[in-house]
């Protein structure tokens, strides 16, 4: 799937990922491949994600964090919707 993080400043990243987690306002959630259409708001927390060939954007690879295979991103609000095998999520 893709995974697309915009924030106010920029498009933080667009790249091809195999799972999605979102802090929600009820908890964290995750997405694979293929997951059903949703939208929600998320909360302060962590957007983590991992996948075989991501690419991130040279001068916005200090905002996020990699542990072993997985990428994290440090977030205050957003909203996120996961339609037609893409992921958006609009951070704050």
């Amino acid at each position: 799937m893709i995974l697309e993080i915009v924030s106010p400043e920029a498009t933080l990243l667009t790249s091809e990922v195999d799972i999605v987690s979102v802090p929600g306002i009820n908890g964290e959630f995750q997405m694979l491949n293929n997951h059903a259409p949703i939208v929600s708001l998320l909360v302060e927390g962590k957007v983590k994600f991992k996948g075989a060939n991501i690419t991130l954007v040279k001068e916005f690879e200090s905002k996020f964090t990699i542990s072993k295979d997985e990428y994290s991103l440090p977030i205050n609000s957003g909203t996120i919707e996961m339609k037609e095998n893409k992921v958006i999520i609009l951070a704050d």
